[in-house]
């Protein structure tokens, strides 16, 4: 099982120990990572990434030295280098695999087959990797959890963008106004409002709007639903800028 490691160790080849060391710095450098499950401090964000994995995952990690990936085993991490060295390429696109199995089950995309389907909805897939994140859309199953506030997901691309949220780290920056997101969906959504780029429209009104949650909004007026209610009065609004606008007008709020 693999996960993200930004951390640069200074011998990657060998698993992380836990040393005072590792992780202590001199007393005059300001300390500005933190981890917010032992309110622990750290100076650089490598060393704050080391602690996690050392401590937070009960195990020693094995890291590439060409990049940032990590491992628990050692075996995972050799197979994880033959992406590097090329060894198991595939001649159509040129991506590489760790392995003769991982290359065969890509092949399949060029091959259009999709030989692995799934036994609830019968939807197929090229991938068995593919079947089983589909297959816990049928089982609920939630096996990426949170250890900082136990929420759990499906999927461990959706939890990493979740620990975000503890971290505060967005590293997803509009190149137009420095505007930062945690996510790369987010970013995209809004560099649609510097562009006229509308592509939900109003099955209504034909009204265009730039992202699926304001365009909801929108049908709201349409379909009468109101759900943000005036706590002085019985008015009822269908978004919130107008609650808003009539909390100012009529109850001088925020005024």
């Amino acid at each position: 099982m693999e996960f993200e490691n930004e951390a640069n160790s200074t011998d990657k080849s060998q698993p992380f120990e836990i040393k005072t060391e590792d992780i202590t710095q001199h007393d005059d450098e300001p300390r500005l990572y933190l981890c917010t499950v032992y309110d622990k401090r750290f100076t650089e964000k490598r060393y704050l990434n080391r602690h996690r994995q050392v401590v937070h995952t009960d195990g020693n990690v094995y890291s590439c030295t060409e990049c940032d990936e990590s491992f628990l085993t050692e075996d995972a991490l050799s197979s994880h280098k033959n992406i590097h060295t090329g060894k198991y390429k595939c001649t159509e696109c040129g991506k590489c695999c760790g392995g003769s199995n991982d290359l065969a089950e890509h092949r399949q995309i060029h091959s259009r087959e999709k030989p692995f389907e799934c036994s609830v909805c019968s939807k197929r897939f090229t991938e068995a990797g593919s079947l089983v994140r589909h297959s816990r859309i049928h089982s609920g199953e939630k096996p990426y959890k949170c250890q900082m506030c136990d929420k759990a997901f499906s999927q461990s691309g959706n939890l990493n963008t979740h620990m975000r949220i503890h971290t505060g780290d967005k590293p997803y920056k509009c190149s137009l106004c420095n505007k930062s997101f945690s996510d790369a969906g987010n970013l995209q959504k809004h560099k649609r409002t510097h562009s006229n780029i509308r592509p939900y429209h109003c099955p209504y009104c034909g009204m265009l709007f730039a992202t699926n949650s304001d365009l909801k909004r929108h049908v709201r007026i349409h379909a009468g639903v109101n759900p943000y209610s005036c706590r002085h009065c019985s008015e009822c609004f269908a978004t919130l800028d107008n609650l808003k606008t009539h909390l100012m007008k009529s109850h001088n709020e925020g005024t």
